[in-house]
């Protein structure tokens, strides 16, 4: 068993987007996002399912044909081969648990 404290973990950078791979299990793989405004991560499929838990910032996350605003504590799912995009209004720092891949 572990315990992880996500606020422990979030880093931002000016010049990249910062993604750490939190946990990886036979089940889901959860990984950290962080964003400065302008580091958008333009949508396109992925051959995975992901559920995005928002921790901190707002912005707009694409699932499929759809744009959500989304602020802390939101959650959009993408399933299998969707479109998904995130494009931060402020600095943001969100959740991706996904299917194993």
């Amino acid at each position: 068993m572990e315990h992880i404290d996500m606020q422990d973990l979030i880093e931002y950078s000016r010049t990249a987007r910062v993604v750490k791979e939190v946990l990886r299990t036979d089940w889901f793989n959860v990984v950290l996002v962080c964003l400065e405004k302008g580091q958008e991560i333009s949508p396109h499929p992925e051959p995975y399912a992901v559920l995005f838990h928002v921790i901190e910032g707002e912005g707009t996350i694409t699932a499929g044909t759809e744009r959500y605003d989304v602020k802390p504590n939101h959650m959009i799912f993408v399933p299998k081969d969707g479109v998904r995009g995130i494009a931060p209004r402020t600095r943001m720092s969100l959740v991706g648990i996904q299917q194993p891949h």
